[in-house]
């Protein structure tokens, strides 16, 4: 029996993945969090093959609980399922880690199958994100944005889609200085004067869509 473990913050999301996985009789919901403070304290208590993990979480960098339980449970497998199609985004992802990417779009049997598979060790990834990142490869593509931390990256990606830094701040329980320093950071690194350029970069480069 495959044990999920599912964290991700909208209960409807969770309630529909748990009726996907009810419907497999090899496969049963153990445990959910709908935060990454959660996601640790219960993924520490709970029985559990793989999780679920959307990396968008309030209150810490997805990213960094996915470290984290990597670190404390080697053997079991992280599946991220996400609203960001972003192939950099994914890179970061299996380099912190994980088994698998899906996005939220994604039907119920591709997930049923990559839960199937990084349970027995595989690892995951769509077709189509799997044929941009062989596109990345072949052109020797390396743009600016490879160049921020994970955190940086992070940041980007909220102040791209339209957030304000004090937004940001509430969102990753950090300081707006902090924040205002990860902003002043990733502009210099991408040579950007300002956020109206950052987001032009952001639809040129098609990320976050």
């Amino acid at each position: 029996m495959i044990r999920v473990f599912i964290a991700d913050d909208h209960a409807i999301t969770r309630r529909g993945l748990q009726q996907i996985i009810a419907e497999e009789s090899d496969m049963t919901v153990g445990g959910e969090a709908q935060s990454t403070t959660q996601a640790l304290e219960f993924a520490r208590l709970c029985e559990w093959d793989v999780l679920i993990l959307d990396t968008s979480l309030p209150d810490h960098n997805g990213l960094d609980v996915l470290k984290e339980l990597r670190h404390e449970y080697p053997k079991r497998s992280i599946l991220i399922l996400t609203m960001n199609p972003d192939e950099q985004f994914a890179i970061r992802a299996f380099k912190a880690g994980a088994a698998g990417y899906l996005t939220k779009e994604s039907t119920p049997d591709e997930l049923i199958h990559a839960l199937r598979k990084v349970a027995e060790g595989g690892r995951y990834v769509s077709p189509t994100l799997a044929e941009r990142l062989a596109s990345r490869v072949a052109n020797h593509e390396q743009p600016l944005h490879e160049n921020l931390s994970d955190r940086e990256y992070q940041v980007m990606h909220y102040l791209a889609t339209g957030k304000t830094v004090s937004e940001i701040s509430r969102q990753l329980s950090l300081s707006v200085k902090t924040i205002s320093t990860y902003r002043a950071r990733l502009l210099e690194k991408m040579n950007l004067k300002n956020n109206a350029e950052l987001m032009r970069y952001a639809v040129t480069h098609h990320l976050f869509e």
